[in-house]
């Protein structure tokens, strides 16, 4: 990570999926704050003009897929799938600019009701994606 970054920003997330629970990009977005504030140098900023990072992102997929099939075609388990794609702005050292698409999942026992386990497997989903946004802040620069 370049020494000039100090501040991000991070514009809260749109929802263009169509099947998001109505609070996931909320929720999602101040996952990804949290986890690059308390996992890297950098601290939130809620200027964009002042930061020397500004991440925006759009959740673009969510679903939820029958896996490992078992016999007469009847699945064992449904995995839920979470897609969200960033661009990651630089301001310092130089003007940049870099994307960043994360498609996480999760499987779930196909007989469990998703309402009752969707927020935990959304939890465990945006780690998944906080932290690939994070490997991304701190590589390829």
């Amino acid at each position: 990570m370049p020494p000039e970054w100090k501040l991000f920003h991070l514009v809260t997330l749109e929802d263009n999926s169509g099947n998001t629970p109505l609070s996931y990009a909320l929720d999602l977005s101040e996952a990804v704050r949290s986890g690059v504030q308390n996992n890297t140098r950098l601290q939130i900023s809620d200027n964009p003009d002042s930061s020397q990072v500004v991440i925006e992102g759009t959740i673009t997929n969510y679903s939820i897929t029958p896996v490992a099939l078992q016999e007469g075609d009847n699945a064992s388990q449904n995995r839920l799938t979470v897609t969200a794609n960033f661009i990651i702005y630089a301001k310092e050292p130089e003007e940049s600019e870099m994307n960043l698409s994360s498609s996480r999942f999760i499987d779930y026992d196909v007989n469990t009701d998703l309402g009752t386990v969707e927020t935990e497997l959304l939890s465990e989903v945006s780690d998944q994606i906080v932290q690939d946004v994070i490997n991304k802040l701190l590589s390829n620069w």
